[in-house]
C-alpha cells in the first residue's frame, strides 16, 4: 500500500491590471533569476491561504494594499528540483495605494502583446496562455 502524496507546496502570483496593461516587476541582479521580470507574489506560508499570502507579499514587496479577486490559472513548476503549484489571481490595487519597490529594481505596466518578448521567470511564463486568453476576452 502506497503512502498518500503530500500536497504540492504553493506559490502565488498577482495579476494587477491598469486599463489594458498588466503590472510586472524586475528582480535585482544576482542569483539564477536575477534581472528577470515577474508577476509579484511569493510562497504561501504554513497556515496561510492563497489570497492572504498574496496580500502579504504585495505589502512586503511594494508597501501596497490589494484586494485579491478571482483565480486566473494554476500551473506547476519546479523550484530547486521540487514541484510547486503557482496560482495566479487577479487583484485590484486599493485606492490611494502606491507600488514602491523594496526588492525589485524596475516596475513596468505592459501591454499583453509585450509579455511574450520579456525575459520572464519560467514559472510566470507558464501563466501566459491562460492570462492572454483572459485578457483577450475582456477587450
Amino acid at each position: 500500500m502506497s503512502e498518500p502524496l503530500e500536497p504540492l507546496a504553493r506559490s502565488v502570483a498577482c495579476i494587477l491590471e491598469r486599463g489594458s496593461k498588466v503590472f510586472l516587476a524586475r528582480r535585482g541582479p544576482g542569483g539564477p533569476l536575477g534581472g528577470k521580470w515577474e508577476f509579484p507574489g511569493g510562497k504561501v506560508e504554513p497556515g496561510e491561504g492563497d489570497r492572504e499570502a498574496l496580500a502579504r507579499e504585495l505589502a512586503e514587496e511594494f508597501g501596497a494594499s490589494v484586494t485579491v479577486g478571482d483565480l486566473v490559472t494554476e500551473e506547476t513548476f519546479s523550484h530547486r528540483g521540487r514541484p510547486r503549484l503557482l496560482a495566479a489571481y487577479h487583484a485590484t490595487l486599493a485606492e490611494g495605494s502606491k507600488l514602491v519597490p523594496a526588492e525589485h529594481v524596475e516596475l513596468r505596466w505592459v501591454m499583453p502583446e509585450e509579455l511574450a518578448g520579456l525575459d520572464l521567470v519560467d514559472s510566470d511564463r507558464k501563466l501566459l496562455p491562460a492570462l492572454l486568453a483572459r485578457l483577450s476576452r475582456r477587450e
